[in-house]
């Protein structure tokens, strides 16, 4: 990929070159746009992921015109769910709004194929660029560009309008005064991968008991929800996600906990230290829009930045990529405006748009989070579904947020309840 520094400032500046950011500048420079990508690692990087794609998210690839039929794309039928003593598998619904089959690809080069994607519709890439803050105008406080250190020497970047997609951490949010809302979930998840014969599994794979041997030998019933999917090079991810909902949230070693889950797990997978192919890894998840407003002064949040994460499921790669298509759309918008005015009113309603779009759905998951991390709630929940396959189907379309506009009975429902439901 590109190192060069460009000649002339450019029009947007993206922070961070994850599925958020990429897709960003993918579509911004697709439209014409000068746009600067910024990424603080050199690629290939690791990234704590499931490494898990729903339909959603095939949707945004194959929209983008990523080749998913190439090597290294392992294709899955639905979702397997363990629980209760029983494994009911869930096909993705057939659906006219998304595919009907999900993926895996490891973050380890998923991101790569995202930035190059973005930097053959015409974006300057460049790695190893560590920002370290915001350019402001003196006279209104707008954001005209960011300081950074490339290979230890200070650099600065200008642009009309900058993209936070710099994920949790998002120091371009916490600069420019956007903090945390306490209000929201959070999720911590932990994953390693296997050398597995599970490998090649073509079926996601969630298990919602997690189950060890207490100290009187006696089984246990762990807080979390634990995963198994298949990855087709040798390895499976194997991980646990637990929310600050849940009483033991700030209490548990994470790492440990996913030790003594797979303890549990049959011997013939090779779930061993042994087999371990890397260290246990562990990454937060920011859940239903936790940082807000979307934008202030000149800068836009896509992605994790903005809290973006799915609460019910905690998948982030579809809505890291949607909402960048989204703010892409809004910039692309604002950017064509002839006056200051008219482009400050565009991009002050892409706050709205975001909450038009997932404001119901994400408060609907709120309330789910926060009645499962009761004691009892989940278990109570896997005991009397999972018996139900027509019940867990449309669990599954709400979970995920597949649904058709105009689809089905259990369709209407999903949308109606996100569509009445407040957005906060």
């Amino acid at each position: 990929m590109s190192e060069s520094t460009p000649a002339a400032d450019a029009d947007v500046i993206v922070v961070g070159a994850g599925p958020a950011g990429s897709t960003t500048a993918f579509y911004l420079a697709q439209a014409g746009f000068d746009v600067l990508l910024l990424e603080k690692t050199r690629f290939p990087r690791e990234k704590v992921c499931g490494d898990g794609l729903t339909p959603r998210a095939v949707k945004e690839l194959i929209a983008m015109g990523v080749d998913i039929d190439s090597p290294g794309w392992i294709r899955n039928k639905g979702l397997r769910v363990v629980g209760g003593g029983m494994r009911l598998e869930l096909a993705w619904p057939e659906l006219s709004s998304f595919p009907d089959f999900g993926l895996v690809r490891t973050r380890m080069d998923f991101d790569e194929i995202l930035a190059g994607h973005a930097e053959r519709a015409g974006a300057t890439v460049l790695q190893g660029v560590n920002v370290t803050g915001p350019v402001l105008d003196p006279r209104g406080g707008h954001i005209v560009g960011v300081t950074a250190k490339k290979d230890g020497e200070p650099v600065t970047y200008r642009a009309r309008l900058v993209v936070a997609a710099d994920g949790n951490s998002t120091r371009m949010s916490l600069a420019m005064g956007l903090h945390r809302r306490d209000d929201r979930p959070m999720g911590v998840a932990v994953r390693t991968y296997f050398t597995s014969p599970r490998h090649d599994d073509d079926w996601l794979e969630s298990w919602l008991e997690l189950w060890d041997t207490g100290e009187d030998g006696q089984p246990r019933l762990l807080p979390g929800y634990g995963w198994v999917f298949g990855v087709g090079d040798g390895t499976s991810n194997v991980g646990l996600g637990l929310l600050n909902t849940s009483e033991a949230f700030q209490n548990l070693d994470y790492r440990d906990l996913l030790r003594r889950w797979v303890k549990n797990m049959p011997s013939e997978w090779g779930f061993s230290e042994e087999n371990m192919t890397g260290p246990i890894r562990g990454a937060a998840l920011p859940m239903a829009f936790n940082r807000q407003p979307h934008y202030t002064r000149g800068l836009v949040l896509v992605g994790d930045a903005g809290g973006s994460i799915n609460p019910f499921n905690g998948e982030g790669i579809a809505y890291a990529m949607e909402t960048g298509r989204i703010a892409a759309d809004t910039i692309v918008t604002a950017l064509s405006g002839s006056t200051p005015a008219q482009r400050e009113r565009v991009l002050r309603a892409y706050p709205q748009t975001l909450k038009d779009a997932y404001g119901g759905y994400f408060t609907l998951g709120r309330l789910f989070v926060e009645a499962i991390g009761k004691p009892g709630v989940m278990g109570f929940l896997t005991r009397h579904g999972l018996p139900h396959p027509t019940l867990m189907r449309f669990a599954l379309k709400l979970l995920a947020n597949l649904t058709d506009r105009q689809g089905d009975t259990s369709d209407r429902i999903i949308n109606a309840l996100s569509k009445v439901t407040p957005p906060a």
